[in-house]
């Protein structure tokens, strides 16, 4: 770990305490504090800066800290996996990101309104599908996915699976995480494994991570480090800034759930996010109880590793984990907007690649007050966690943070409104401090 000083955008020199000391300003009890932080940045290629504060868990007065090992749900940083998972098999000729994906799901899935318009890999990691989330993206073990197009189905959800007419797949951007509970199915549909038990046994063991998508299944060790992830708000919904932190995700009292057992994961649809038994599931044919789009539990160590990876053309501890026109895919734009094709998300997605989206240092989603500086990455931000993990390409940098708690309700309380870009100020705050600290090396 480095000590030597960083430079301050102002020339002032900002030495590692004064890194830890902005960092552990952002921890805190209420307003846009959090309970537990911690990120991790590379320069020219190494790890240059570390830092975790903090509470991972708690339980009344007793608390546990935020270290770099805490293992947390990590949203939508997980969708780099799965694509990462997806290239791998691209690599070994097993699929074809060109592919119908209705030639993987063994039924025609096409949008009602463009039926000669074939939904492809490329399109579902894209976000370019014409698929929707509804209200439920995450349906119990024994139902299959057609269930969401299936008329008459409980998932149905009237037709709100599809994008209206007019929004072309291929063409029209809307981030939907149903396209990666497709792409779930399609990794187990070609390899004949469930999707959880496939990435353990290889993108995961590529980058020595311990992690697991079924919290039961965690090695004891592993499940001793898994933080919970929280929110200021009660169980009627009321949100109470200076009330108790209350548990969302992950809140087991420090007693380990049943293996082979997992709860569905519907963001928006709490109440129906049940706990099945995953005996008897058949690999194939519904991926979304894993929550493809969002279910890993990582660490921020796991995340450095990544980094790593990222940073070094795909080689990690020696091994070739992807090969590099697997990044040029992953980090090109699919989709752009062009004023008019695309659902921006208030302007933070406006170039969207492959699980990955790029950001402009100049943009309203811009991460550095103080200067330009583009990244490519992806965030994540669920049930109150908020995790990034990016890189500064062509120059060696990048960064990852988690931070496993929300004091205000997003968007209805104006606090939660970034200072000079689109981005929550959690994360405004967190990616200005890292963009700046890498900026200055």
């Amino acid at each position: 770990m480095t000590t030597s000083p960083f430079l301050h955008p102002k020339g002032a020199i900002m030495k590692r305490r004064d890194w830890d000391g902005y960092i552990a300003s952002l921890i805190g009890d209420s307003g846009t504090c959090v309970p537990g932080l911690a990120v991790l940045a590379y320069a020219g290629g190494r790890e240059v800066y570390r830092f975790a504060g903090g509470v991972r868990r708690m339980a009344g007065a007793q608390t546990w800290p935020m270290t770099e090992d805490s293992r947390f749900r990590m949203a939508s940083v997980s969708k780099m996996f799965t694509v990462f998972t997806i290239m791998q098999l691209a690599e070994a000729g097993k699929l074809s990101l060109d592919e119908d994906v209705s030639e993987y799901l063994g039924f025609r899935l096409r949008h009602p309104s463009y039926p000669d318009v074939p939904i492809t890999l490329r399109s579902l990691a894209s976000h370019t599908s014409g698929l929707r989330d509804g209200k439920v993206y995450s349906i119990p073990p024994s139902v299959g996915v057609r269930a969401f197009f299936r008329p008459g189905s409980p998932y149905w959800e009237g037709g709100a699976h599809f994008a209206p007419a007019g929004q072309m797949p291929g063409i029209y951007f809307t981030y939907c995480n149903l396209n990666y509970g497709l792409l779930g199915t399609v990794i187990e549909a070609v390899t004949g494994q469930r999707f959880d038990q496939y990435q353990k046994t290889h993108i995961l063991k590529d980058l020595d991570c311990r992690a697991d998508y079924v919290p039961g299944n965690l090695e004891a060790p592993e499940f001793a480090r898994l933080g919970t992830i929280y929110r200021k708000q009660d169980r009627q919904g009321r949100w109470e800034e200076k009330g108790p932190w209350q548990g969302i995700m992950d809140d087991f009292g420090g007693v380990q759930p049943p293996r082979e057992t997992l709860s569905l994961q519907n963001p928006y649809a709490q109440d129906v996010c049940q706990t099945y038994d995953l005996a008897g599931y058949q690999p194939g044919t519904n991926a979304t109880i894993f929550s493809p789009q969002g279910g890993l539990r990582l660490s921020l160590e796991e995340l450095g590793h990544v980094l790593a990876m990222l940073l070094h053309d795909g080689r990690y501890a020696g091994r070739q984990v992807l090969r590099p026109a697997s990044f040029q895919a992953m980090f090109s734009p699919q989709w752009t907007y062009d004023g008019h094709n695309g659902d921006t998300c208030g302007q933070t997605l406006l170039t969207y690649g492959l699980g990955e989206f790029f950001v402009d240092g100049r943009g309203p989603a811009r991460c550095c007050r103080t200067k330009a500086i583009d990244l490519w990455g992806h965030t994540g931000q669920a049930f109150g966690l908020l995790s990034g993990l990016f890189i500064r390409p062509g120059t060696g940098s990048g960064f990852a943070y988690v931070m496993n708690g929300e004091a205000l309700a997003e968007d209805d309380d104006p606090r939660s409104a970034g200072q000079f870009s689109r981005n929550y100020i959690w994360e405004e705050k967190v990616m200005d401090g890292l963009c700046r600290l890498i900026d200055g090396l």
